[in-house]
């Protein structure tokens, strides 16, 4: 296997993460990652923090001193490494991408760009509860009917129900159990 190019992480065999515009969330396309037969010592993900910043940069069009303003302002938060220097996942240069066309094409500013990052995550996270919320509900629905079936299953089956007389007759049946 030859070495990864930086520039372009994918595997000449298409084994690995995503290069420059593909396989990035939002561009419409996914590759699938092979899983190898043996188990690896850590698994690439989309989160996993593996570019430096002059990568990063390079990957989304933007100048290092400009990943390292949206890092103080918050709009994209790379991981670091213990020696402090950032380390950007395919998350965060499409989060970059996207903040850089919000900018640019849309006109927004940095401030509203980082408030409607904040509002995205909240609808997000609002989301997944809202699936717990459902899954949950049907559990709980799930239960009662299964409840409610051994009730009926319990039954005595010598009962008749009741019928409400028939208003043509007026007959009276007095029942006595045999003893």
């Amino acid at each position: 296997m030859s070495p990864m190019n930086p520039m372009n992480p994918v595997n000449p065999d298409g084994s690995i993460g995503p290069g420059v515009g593909e396989g990035l969330p939002g561009d419409g396309t996914r590759r699938t990652r092979r899983v190898p037969s043996a188990a690896p010592p850590y698994v690439l993900t989309e989160d996993t923090p593996v570019y430096v910043i002059s990568v990063a940069a390079e990957l989304s069009g933007l100048h290092p001193q400009t990943l390292r303003q949206y890092d103080r302002l918050g709009l994209v938060c790379p991981d670091r490494t213990a020696g402090r220097g950032r380390r950007y996942s395919a998350r965060d240069i499409q989060q970059l991408r996207e903040v850089q066309r919000l900018s640019q094409d849309e006109g927004i500013n940095l401030a509203g760009i980082k408030r409607i990052i904040e509002l995205e995550n909240q609808v997000t996270a609002l989301q997944s509860r809202v699936t717990e919320l459902v899954d949950s509900l049907e559990g709980a629905a799930t239960a009662l009917q299964q409840r409610e079936a051994a009730v009926h299953a319990s039954y005595r089956r010598d009962l008749v129900p009741y019928q409400p007389p028939t208003p043509q007759s007026s007959a009276l049946v007095v029942w006595r159990p045999k003893r």
